[in-house]
């Protein structure tokens, strides 16, 4: 087992940082948990120096050594940092830069890496690949509780690989990390994966990767859907939709995301529909608040973008999708809604399909359902008499 740092790295400035990696255990562990010790030993500060944060509608630089009490008590407080958003990793930002453009990489909240890691069930000679190293936090947690030579993580990017190797090393943590496409092959084969990144559908090189047993843990892109399924002799998995929830960033293949559907939004935003219509439930934040229906959604009708506007007691909700379809629902108080829709399917129609099956049967059938996939990763869904399939 590697070896905790030593205590002369303890203090940054005047201050130290093991009573806030304390306190960030005792938040997101229970007093037994194998976990505990692994999240005390981690400075998470050290691992990111600089992010961004969302304030006023536009991102905001920060930069730890600039402040170190507010540096401390953001890295060991229970949120995700977000450390690249576009193309400008918040490494390289200037004070007063303002990237555009989606997250691309961030140190996610501890609770939900160990959420994911408590899904795959690793066992203590477990061999780990970590799917999007990120901050590289949870592969520190890994290397803590397995050992180095356990842990394997990757990452499209590879000057996040390369610092995050950086600044493991400089905790006595040297894990494997390579820079490839998640999607694609993979570096050796592994007794469990677990990935901090959405994909859709699983890849069929994880499947080829996982040992005989071995399990995977992920989520489905564009929902809160986490998988989890052991490895079957035929080459798929069997599992199941795990009762809980999580979001993450979709794996990417170069530089950024492609681009969005700006444009698109902008005629949702202000066109008249095709078809104009009544709406016949209330206008509300789906992508935002409602997870359970925005994955149900994904699943009928795969790739729909969402966005959601409150001008004073107005609640305008937006649809598009890459074929060219949209729909805009505007509400205000409790009078009826009034949706526009346009293009070639009526994806407002999708969102009322979705709630008149939950209003129908008291729930979505979809945490809980059993999962098949097959050898080339498309996921096979049942629950009950309903059946999907997400390819």
């Amino acid at each position: 087992m590697t070896s905790p740092m030593a205590s002369s790295d303890s203090r940054l400035g005047g201050m130290d940082w093991r009573p806030y990696a304390r306190a960030l255990a005792e938040r997101v562990t229970h007093p037994g948990s194998r976990w505990r010790e692994p999240i005390e030993k981690t400075p998470r500060h050290l691992l990111v120096p600089a992010w961004w944060a969302w304030r006023g509608g536009r991102w905001e630089l920060r930069q730890g050594p600039d402040d170190e009490e507010a540096w401390l008590e953001a890295a060991y407080r229970d949120q995700t940092l977000v450390t690249r958003v576009g193309t400008l990793h918040a490494d390289h930002a200037q004070t007063g830069d303002e990237p555009t453009g989606r997250p691309t990489s961030s140190g996610t909240l501890p609770s939900l890496v160990l959420q994911m890691y408590r899904h795959a069930r690793i066992g203590a000679q477990d061999s780990v690949l970590d799917v999007g190293t990120g901050s590289g936090y949870g592969t520190a947690l890994l290397c803590h509780l397995l050992g180095d030579e356990r842990v394997t993580s990757v990452d499209v990017d590879d000057y996040i690989t390369t610092i995050a190797a950086r600044r493991l090393a400089g905790l006595g943590l040297h894990p494997r990390i390579a820079t490839v496409d998640a999607t694609g092959p993979l570096p050796g084969t592994f007794d469990r994966i677990v990935a901090m990144v959405a994909v859709r559908p699983i890849p069929a090189s994880w499947l080829a990767a996982l040992t005989p047993g071995g399990r995977l843990v992920t989520t489905i892109t564009g929902t809160s859907l986490i998988v989890s399924a052991v490895a079957t002799a035929d080459g798929g998995a069997v599992g199941q939709i795990e009762r809980d929830w999580a979001m993450f960033m979709r794996t990417r293949s170069g530089d950024d995301y492609p681009p969005g559907l700006d444009a698109l939004m902008e005629t949702a935003r202000t066109a008249e529909g095709e078809h104009v219509d009544t709406a016949r439930y209330p206008v509300i934040d789906v992508a935002e608040n409602a997870w359970e229906l925005r994955s149900m959604v994904e699943i009928l009708a795969p790739g729909i973008v969402h966005d959601f506007q409150e001008e004073g007691d107005t609640r305008i909700a937006l649809m598009v999708h890459e074929d060219g379809s949209w729909a805009r629902a505007v509400q205000t108080g409790n009078e009826p809604g009034v949706v526009h829709q346009g293009g070639p399917r009526r994806l407002w129609d999708v969102l009322d399909r979705a709630r008149d099956h939950w209003l129908e049967n008291g729930s979505l059938p979809l945490y809980g359902a059993r999962v098949r996939i097959t050898p080339d990763g498309v996921i096979h869904l049942r629950r009950g008499r309903w059946t999907a399939v997400i390819d």
